[in-house]
């Protein structure tokens, strides 16, 4: 089988980047695009009959220009990879040479977007009062939502945060179980507490939970409140009925923002229909302070396996 050259790295010394940990970058960029590349002396080939030839020289050039000014984990060049279409290269530079930094975790790992969707979610939270987030799982909009709330309130800018989610499994009727509140409804909101837990570490997250500065609810506690100066997050939000999301929205008050977040493939309701989530994304579409962002399984941010896998599911049965 003989082999083209496409691209020259304009560094020689850019081959090691490019190739990445035991060449494990440019494996991932072969099992992406199903192709057999060599890189050699600063250049790049892959086989005559190749298809790619256009959308790999662009990728690579993009690469190398992004890795002569900054690093690339595993999980950003995935990212990169599937996000990049030939045609956004300029994007995704953006992306990654301006960092929009959101904040800096208690370990001091800095948290921004990495894809463009993420950007347009971040932007959008600041320009909007009430911001829906919606796709699957590992896209960012809840990690990325609390991540935001965290910030504003370190700025000073809101009084507090609360965390919402409506608790299918128990039918909300959570009186026969065990503890206090918190301590019933706590195994339904770990995805939450990691996130805040990242960004403030436990114990701290622990003392503002004392003090109120953090509340946690569920959804149908949320009856018959207003609440001001806050950033209310309700997650898995495609578990709300109807009456609950109508309910929900309706206690934003001055200061406040809301983001709900959810995924209409996996709602675990007796009626698919009745969920208060997709009714909201049919009425609510085109009001001022109002957006709704969509993930696809593109922005997914976890192990590469997990973009295969909800792929999968997502086709099984077409």
């Amino acid at each position: 089988m003989s082999f083209k050259s496409i691209y020259r790295l304009r560094n020689a010394l850019n081959e090691a980047k490019i190739a990445g940990p035991n060449n494990k970058y440019l494996y991932l960029i072969e099992d992406y695009f199903q192709e057999e590349i060599l890189l050699r002396l600063a250049e790049i080939k892959i086989r005559e009959d190749s298809k790619n030839e256009k959308l790999l020289t662009e990728l690579f050039s993009m690469l190398e220009f992004i890795l002569e000014h900054n690093n690339l984990t595993e999980i950003d060049l995935v990212t990169i990879l599937n996000n990049f279409n030939g045609d956004n290269g300029e994007e995704i530079i953006d992306l990654y040479l301006n960092r929009n930094i959101l904040i800096t975790t208690a370990s001091g790992k800095t948290i921004y977007p990495k894809t463009v969707n993420q950007k347009y979610y971040l932007n959008s939270l600041e320009k909007n009062d009430v911001i829906f987030a919606v796709g699957p799982a590992g896209t960012g909009k809840t990690y990325l939502g609390v991540l935001y709330a965290v910030s504003k309130l370190k700025a000073g800018e809101i009084r507090k945060i609360v965390l919402v989610r409506p608790v299918v499994e128990a039918g909300e009727k959570l009186g026969y179980l065990p503890g206090d509140l918190k301590e019933k409804i706590d195994p339904y909101l770990v995805p939450l507490y990691d996130s805040l837990n990242e960004a403030l570490g436990k114990e701290n997250v622990d003392r503002m939970i004392e003090k109120g500065i953090v509340e946690i609810a569920p959804l149908a506690y949320m009856r018959g409140r207003t609440i001001d100066g806050a950033i209310i997050i309700l997650d898995e939000a495609q578990n709300s009925s109807q009456m609950q999301m109508k309910m929900f929205l309706t206690r934003l008050g001055y200061g406040s923002k809301m983001i709900i977040t959810g995924d209409i493939t996996q709602i675990d309701l007796p009626n698919r229909s009745s969920s208060g989530l997709i009714q909201a994304l049919n009425i609510l579409d085109n009001i001022k302070n109002i957006q709704i962002c969509h993930f696809t399984r593109n922005d997914v941010m976890r192990h590469p396996l997990v973009q295969k896998i909800i792929e999968r599911y997502e086709n099984y049965g077409d």
